[in-house]
C-alpha cells in the first residue's frame, strides 16, 4: 500500500507493459523516467506526474519499491507504475525518439537500480 508521505530526493518511474520497460533518454544515456516531487507530493503521484510531464504516457503509481540501501549519492525513492494509455498524449517535454520501450531480458543488462533489477526478475518470462 502507497503511503501518503511525502516524497524525499528524487523518484524514479518503472513502467512495465507488455514485456517491456520504458526509458528515456536524458542526459546520461537511457535510464528510467526520473524527476524531483514537488513539495508535499507522495511518490506514487510525482512518479505519475513525471511519467505525464515527460513522456505524455498516463500511468497510476502502484507500488513503491524498496530503497536502495545507504551509500547512495542522493535519496531515491523507485515506484512501479501501471501505464494507462497505450499511446502518448501531445506536449510530453521528450520527443518520441527520446522515448523506448525494451524487451525485458534487454532491461535486465542495464545498470538499472537493484531494487529495480530485482522486479524485473519477477517479471522476466522464462
Amino acid at each position: 500500500m502507497e503511503s501518503e508521505q511525502p516524497a524525499g530526493g528524487l523518484v524514479d518511474a518503472v513502467v512495465v507493459y507488455d514485456g517491456r520497460l520504458l526509458l528515456v533518454e536524458g542526459a546520461g544515456g537511457w535510464g528510467l523516467p526520473s524527476g524531483a516531487p514537488e513539495l508535499a507530493e507522495s511518490a506514487a503521484a510525482a512518479a505519475a506526474r513525471l511519467v505525464y510531464e515527460l513522456t505524455g504516457y498516463l500511468v497510476d503509481g502502484s507500488t513503491t519499491l524498496r530503497p536502495e540501501a545507504a551509500g547512495a549519492e542522493e535519496p531515491r525513492t523507485t515506484v512501479v507504475c501501471q501505464l494507462l494509455s497505450e499511446e502518448p498524449s501531445g506536449g510530453a517535454r521528450l520527443a518520441p525518439g527520446q522515448l523506448r520501450w525494451v524487451p525485458l531480458a534487454e532491461a535486465a543488462e542495464l545498470p538499472l537500480p537493484t531494487a529495480v533489477r530485482h522486479y524485473l526478475e519477477g517479471h522476466t518470462p522464462v
